[in-house]
């Protein structure tokens, strides 16, 4: 019981936004783990980009945030992996569309 009581009244427990922000924003590490079963010609360049820059700047508050933010610093950095995995699928399947551009407009000259 004193564990919890102690949980409860920490800085970092969840009467503060340094337990709940991490709590929600791992909707978006689980949403992307969910979306490596879709085709990756739905994957859009530019947001998994864009989300693994936002995940490498909370990475680095969560880490300098006062109290550090463990549970922060771990959904960033597996949301992260997922958006790298991401990005690689999405740069694997363009490879090919551009080869055959290439190829296209090769022929029309």
């Amino acid at each position: 019981m004193k564990f919890f009581q102690v949980f409860w009244n920490s800085p970092i427990g969840p009467k503060t936004t340094h337990f709940w922000g991490p709590v929600l924003n791992w909707s978006i590490p689980i949403a992307a783990f969910m979306d490596t079963k879709k085709p990756p010609e739905l994957i859009s360049g530019n947001m998994t980009a864009v989300m693994c820059g936002y995940s490498a700047l909370f990475m680095r508050f969560a880490w300098v945030v006062k109290p550090r933010n463990l549970h922060l610093l771990v959904c960033h950095v597996c949301n992260e992996t997922v958006q790298l995995y991401q990005l690689s699928r999405w740069m694997k399947a363009r490879g090919p569309l551009l080869q055959e551009r290439e190829e296209e407009e090769a022929k029309e000259q």
